[in-house]
């Protein structure tokens, strides 16, 4: 009875998920092994040379994976410091503090992107620096404002889980440590850093798959001179409309993310069972 009643209870989440999620997957996976019409578009069948012809899009790929591991191993260095104060630091302001850093999610991606845009461009920071007599600075339309956006845009869901993991601490640890002569350095490395983990792959995970589907950054910020596989899914879909082409892409693409959360599973799940020993000097 109480696994009708669970079953009953799940439904209507299930439906939403297989609705809303397996069922855009599911066409995607049939348009892929198609092929393109006279006039674009998809045409029913069942080959692969989609997929052999994918290693042409190689750049893009490359492109995507280095900025979207670029961009979460800055995200990471920026918050950690930033969450660690909040967490040990902030007090009772912590919490609003906190707030703060989310703030920027309440305004539209685009916005913000535009923002950026404004402060690089030429009316911006290299007038500044050109007026202090410095020379002549190019900051839009380069690998560094790329990497700029992604960071300040996913910056806040690299500090959540940080802050959330840090926060909870058993500072019982950090005491002991200390009692036994550790330093507040071999403190951190050896207490809380282990002990941080779970927040550091949580938020590794949360930046890096929507930094590797990012399409408005390279367009905004890079000036569409770095190729993202967002901007080669939108060409293929929209101007040659290869709808099979872009279908076998984007059905690797969602492999590669699955294989992802699937090591972020089986790191969380070790750490989860082997809980990192605390060595003190």
């Amino acid at each position: 009875m109480r696994e009708r009643a669970r079953a009953v209870l799940l439904l209507p989440a299930g439906l939403w998920y297989a609705l809303l999620l397996v069922a855009p997957l599911v066409v995607l996976l049939v348009f892929s092994f198609g092929t393109r019409g006279p006039n674009g578009g998809y045409v029913p069948g069942f080959t692969l040379e989609q997929y052999g012809q994918i290693p042409t899009r190689i750049t893009p790929l490359i492109n995507t994976v280095w900025y979207a591991t670029l961009g979460t191993v800055a995200c990471l260095v920026v918050a950690y410091p930033l969450a660690y104060y909040l967490a040990t630091r902030g007090g009772s302001r912590r919490f609003l503090l906190l707030a703060l850093v989310v703030v920027p999610l309440w305004t539209s991606f685009l916005i913000r992107t535009y923002a950026w845009m404004f402060i690089l461009g030429s009316n911006g920071v290299p007038q500044i620096w050109d007026e202090l007599g410095l020379g002549r600075l190019v900051l839009l339309n380069t690998p560094f404002a790329i990497t700029l956006g992604i960071v300040y845009n996913y910056l806040p869901l690299m500090i959540l889980p940080l802050f959330v993991n840090l926060d909870r601490l058993d500072r019982s640890l950090l005491e002991g440590s200390r009692d036994l002569g550790a330093g507040p350095f071999a403190t951190f490395r050896q207490v809380t850093l282990p002990l941080s983990l779970p927040g550091i792959a949580s938020g590794c995970l949360l930046v890096f798959i929507p930094a590797m589907g990012e399409y408005l950054i390279p367009v905004l910020l890079g000036g569409g001179k770095t190729y993202f596989l967002g901007n080669a899914l939108a060409d293929l879909f929209l101007q040659s409309r290869n709808w099979p082409f872009g279908s076998a892409i984007g059905t690797a693409f969602v492999f590669m993310m699955l294989v992802v959360v699937a090591l972020y599973a089986v790191f969380t799940a070790r750490l989860a069972r082997h809980r990192p020993d605390v060595q003190l000097l």
